[in-house]
């Protein structure tokens, strides 16, 4: 088994669930009392969010290098940024920090492009809806049309998940502002939504009109496929 290198704390109550996740699903395959050879480096996520919304992406870069030769002095085979925001900085990860690192846009861009949905929506910080580094990765990789909610509905999103999610707050107010969003992104057209924050599938898992696709869930499963494999 590989050891997986989890850089975290982005914020902590979705890295949480990437572990949970992740030694569920080693058990699952292997039986008996496996769980995952892992390592986590944690970041304090208010420093983190500060830097985001003051655009100091520059600083975060290093900050995520930083935590890849953490990883790698630590043993970790591969890396698992466990955040799709961060992502947006990831551009030559791997010659500064010398570990590999498994993006999550690949991860559910590889569930979405089995499904073949063809047009999806995307959901997520605003730093994702309105940056083109995650929604251009689905389209070049995959070939899929991705739409992104109107200007109030992405604030109203973004608002839920830096006021509330990563706090460990969950609305049922909330919940219902989310499933109205999705049901306008239906409107416009798509046939299945990513959840492109991995704190989103706390709040809501599933919709009538379309089906949902948690990257949380998708990259948890593909770091197990990399370590076992």
């Amino acid at each position: 088994m590989k050891t997986i290198g989890l850089i975290g704390g982005m914020s902590w109550e979705s890295s949480g669930v990437y572990y949970t996740l992740i030694n569920r699903e080693v058990r699952r395959r292997l039986g008996k009392s496996h769980s995952a050879s892992c390592v986590m480096w944690s970041f304090d996520f208010q420093e983190i969010e500060e830097l985001q919304y003051a655009g100091d992406w520059e600083a975060l870069r290093k900050r995520m290098f930083q935590a890849g030769r953490g990883l790698a002095a630590a043993g970790a085979d591969f890396a698992v940024l466990c955040t799709n925001t961060m992502h947006k900085v990831m551009e030559g990860f791997e010659a500064a920090a010398g570990i590999p690192y498994l993006h999550i846009v690949d991860a559910a861009g590889e569930a979405l492009a089995a499904d073949g949905p063809g047009t999806v929506g995307l959901l997520g910080t605003k730093f994702t809806m309105e940056g083109g580094f995650y929604a251009d990765r689905l389209r070049d990789r995959f070939g899929l049309t991705v739409l992104v909610p109107e200007a109030e509905d992405r604030a109203a999103v973004n608002d839920v998940i830096y006021g509330e999610l990563v706090r460990g707050e969950i609305r049922e107010e909330s919940r219902t502002r989310y499933a109205e969003v999705i049901d306008r992104l239906a409107d416009r057209g798509a046939r299945g939504i990513v959840l492109g924050c991995t704190e989103i599938g706390l709040l809501i898992r599933e919709h009538p009109r379309v089906p949902l696709y948690d990257t949380t869930v998708l990259h948890a499963r593909a770091a197990v496929d990399r370590a076992l494999g």
